[in-house]
């Protein structure tokens, strides 16, 4: 059988050309690939991330885990306004031509699904007849309030073969063909424990992922400080456009002139120094807005990046998550609060037996069958 083919906004943590890409969406990404090679297949990790830098990039195939490889495509550098127009334009086109000419007619294919790949993908089903395996995170029409963009991507899953979904409960609402499934929630590989502490005597705690004041997770989780003592400190590592981050590092401002608990941004790491901060504290903050309607089928990533190192988790109490393979070990708060939130801190027992990779390893052996299965069923249709 031929490599699969893998398509998504990828980019190693060590390279230097400043392609888009979501911190926790690469993670997972990683996660997939390796399980792929585990169940003896090879991958070509097509890349399709564009450059936000001020220089222009070159392709180049590299190495990417045990035996497969990362396919970067050539970027215009980014500028003004028609700088960024025929960029944009000449990577659309240059990636499209891309996958016409490379990709074999009825290959099995995985996209990580994302808006820009919407018209690529579905005009490379119907010219090259592709087993197409989506892996949906979530609903983005529903992060960014646009109807028509829900409608748009109801009707872009629909051409799929079989799916890859975060939460039992968006399998049931996209797949009601029951066509071939699995459910990953998150990254199921443990880290090796590296040995790190902050020293300092207090509990840390960290929320990772984006500033979005959409959705509002980086806000909320800082604004619990104001209910914590002084034995606590927040952290937040998080990413977002300029706007973003400059309203957030108000909010941290504000919030340091009267909490007794330490806050801090801390930035936005990758790689190696996202581990080894992650792996200094001890709990992780998943702290989303119940009440918006991406919550209600999608499941965060950043639960299962925490647990992978070791940490206990805080989360909001929705369905996805506690009717979950993971939901049983983790804190609930009930209301969006920023005191609900400090209480569940405060009620987690460090104390406790818990061990995140004895339950990450479990989950990890199921997801590598089921992912053997799937990809067999759709290879062979």
């Amino acid at each position: 059988m031929q490599d699969l083919i893998y398509i998504a906004h990828y980019d190693t943590p060590e390279s230097e050309q400043k392609r888009v890409c979501s911190p926790a969406g690469t993670a997972k990404n990683r996660y997939v690939l390796s399980a792929i090679e585990r169940i003896g297949k090879k991958v070509k990790l097509i890349s399709a991330s564009c450059t936000y830098g001020k220089k222009s990039v070159g392709g180049s195939v590299r190495p990417l885990g045990n035996q497969s490889e990362l396919i970067l495509l050539p970027a215009l550098r980014r500028g003004g306004k028609l700088i960024n127009l025929i960029a944009a334009a000449f990577f659309r086109i240059y990636f499209f031509l891309y996958l016409l000419s490379h990709i074999k007619r009825k290959a099995c294919v995985i996209v990580y699904h994302s808006l820009f790949l919407i018209r690529p993908v579905t005009w490379l089903k119907r010219l090259k007849k592709i087993r197409l395996v989506l892996e949906i995170e979530e609903i983005y029409g529903d992060v960014i309030g646009r109807e028509k963009t829900v409608n748009r991507e109801l009707k872009f899953f629909q051409i799929a073969d079989a799916y890859i979904f975060p939460s039992t409960i968006l399998a049931e609402k996209l797949n009601p063909a029951q066509k071939p499934s699995v459910v990953v929630h998150g990254t199921y590989q443990g880290e090796q424990d590296r040995e790190v502490s902050f020293n300092d005597g207090k509990i840390h705690c960290v929320y990772s992922g984006t500033l979005d004041v959409r959705k509002g997770g980086a806000f909320a989780a800082a604004a619990a400080a104001a209910y914590l003592p002084e034995n606590y400190h927040i952290h937040i590592l998080g990413f977002g456009s300029e706007m973003d981050i400059h309203a957030f590092q108000e909010t941290v401002t504000q919030l340091k002139k009267t909490c007794k608990c330490g806050v801090s941004f801390d930035g936005c790491l990758s790689g190696e120094a996202y581990i080894r901060f992650i792996q200094a504290c001890q709990i992780g903050l998943s702290t989303q807005d119940p009440n918006a309607p991406f919550n209600q089928t999608s499941f965060p990533s950043k639960i299962l990046a925490y647990m992978a190192n070791g940490l206990r988790v805080v989360s909001i109490r929705i369905p996805a998550i506690e009717t979950s393979a993971i939901g049983k070990y983790l804190y609930y708060y009930e209301e969006q609060t920023a005191e609900n939130i400090a209480n569940a801190i405060m009620r987690v027992d460090l104390t406790d037996d818990y061990d995140s990779h004895k339950i990450l390893k479990k989950l990890d052996g199921t997801f590598c069958e089921e992912l053997k299965a799937l990809i067999q069923a759709v290879s062979y249709r």
